[in-house]
């Protein structure tokens, strides 16, 4: 039996926008209301999913949410036909209205966590949306990633699906973006690592002061419990709260892990030497573990943030030579792309990198790794998997060709209140859930 880890890439939406949501995202936030382009936006996005697969990765398409959310509206209170909600919400509540509106689905690092069935007990792939209870515009995710999840793998006799975890933020839960691990092989059993910013019951721990936690130790022990988990196979780490504090939101703009190698800057953890020791002891002696640690005096959590160098991707293509998949900000920052081919160069495990173009999604703050969602699987859990969602020439050609057919070249935040954008919308989403084979996972199909 082969295996493998899968890349699921989420679409871009075709109200692609930057409305600037999300404090304690420096990028987000520096980019507020400037004009977009969802068709450029969606097309990056889908040339680097086209070249991973070309690669000979195993790539996957995700669907994006339905945005502007009306019915979160009508929840509120705004009532009327969708052109009057969407007008009074505009005009009544224009911060509620921009957050119904966000585009940050895309980023599906934060859609759920996944767990492979060699680490589960009931060998099953487990997964669970994220409830990202933190913001406002991105708990409006998890009901709709839950259903695009199900009819995506939706066998029963090897996936099992969890409803996401209250909304609350006790347990607030930021998906992938704070979850990685580690194996000698995809196949075998491995480590897994949940990344926390703060204590939800316990004031007395460390916490950042500046920006907020996102993620809690409770969150990180309840999907672990969920998916069926071991102590055996489990590491509960702590982000840093000083590097929280300078703009790091989630664990995946600070460190990577892929199979035998965690690729982290020196001050994305707190406790670090001692975690470190727990993972080693926990991966065993099977295989050699490799903790790259990036210096502060090679590359500032600054330059980190600024160019995503940890928010790439770090894959295996089938030849076996690990590879980083990061922005052209790494390429165009002189210390960053100084330490990268210092790092490909010195003879260890990563031995190439290759830079991609995804500005549209960089500007809005997230860079390739926020883009994918992991999900390792066997051959026949692929084959059990919709086949409709995998990449192919004939699929990467039918995208671009739906793309082109219904996304705009060019957004402003003020568009977001036209009913037509609203109309374009969902016929292209409605055309998408049958090219993907999806059924019925939006709102308004569902009425």
């Amino acid at each position: 039996m082969e295996h493998f880890e899968v890349n699921y890439d989420g679409l871009v939406g075709p109200t692609h926008n930057y409305a600037g949501l999300s404090f304690g995202n420096v990028a987000s936030l520096a980019n507020a209301k400037a004009s977009s382009s969802p068709k450029d936006a969606a097309l990056q996005g889908l040339r680097k999913m086209k070249a991973l697969h070309d690669m000979g990765m195993k790539q996957g398409v995700l669907a994006p949410q339905e945005r502007p959310d009306t019915h979160a509206l009508r929840r509120l209170g705004f009532t009327g036909t969708d052109a009057e909600v969407l007008y009074k919400a505009a005009s009544e509540a224009p911060a509620i209205f921009q957050a119904v509106c966000s585009a940050s689905s895309m980023w599906t690092a934060n859609a759920a966590t996944v767990s492979p069935s060699a680490d589960t007990a009931n060998g099953k792939v487990h997964f669970t949306p994220a409830n990202l209870t933190n913001k406002y515009h991105r708990s409006l995710e998890p009901e709709t990633s839950g259903r695009i999840l199900q009819a995506m793998f939706e066998n029963a006799r090897y996936f099992e699906h969890h409803k996401h975890l209250p909304d609350n933020e006790h347990f607030g839960d930021e998906g992938a973006a704070n979850h990685t691990r580690l194996c000698n092989e995809y196949g075998h059993a491995g480590v897994e690592l949940f990344v926390y910013g703060r204590h939800a019951f316990d004031s007395s721990k460390p916490a950042p002061k500046r920006y907020p936690a996102r993620q809690t130790l409770e969150a990180s022990q309840a999907i672990a419990r969920l998916h069926g988990l071991s102590e055996d196979n489990t590491v509960f780490m702590q982000q840093n709260p000083d590097v929280i504090d300078q703009g790091v939101f989630h664990n995946d703009v600070i460190a990577v892990g892929n199979q035998n190698v965690l690729f982290y800057h020196e001050q994305a953890f707190a406790d670090t030497d001692t975690k470190l020791a727990e993972i080693q002891k926990k991966f065993g002696n099977e295989g050699e573990l490799h903790f790259i640690k990036v210096a502060t005096d090679d590359v500032s959590v600054e330059d980190a943030v600024s160019t995503y160098l940890f928010n790439t991707q770090l894959i295996t293509p089938p030849n076996g030579e690990m590879t980083i998949i990061a922005p052209t900000e790494c390429e165009e920052n002189p210390r960053v792309k100084r330490y990268l081919d210092g790092l490909v160069s010195q003879g260890g495990p990563i031995k190439h990198v290759k830079f991609f173009d995804v500005k549209q999604s960089m500007r809005n703050g997230g860079g390739p790794a926020c883009l994918r969602l992991r999900v390792a699987m066997n051959d026949e859990e692929i084959s059990a998997a919709n086949q409709n969602c995998l990449m192919s020439d004939a699929l990467f050609d039918r995208l671009n060709q739906w793309v082109n057919k219904h996304y705009r070249d060019e957004l402003a935040v003020d568009d977001l209140k036209d009913p037509a954008l609203l109309e374009e919308s969902r016929a292209a989403l409605d055309e998408l859930t049958q090219i993907l084979k999806l059924g019925s996972v939006y709102a308004f199909q569902r009425d």
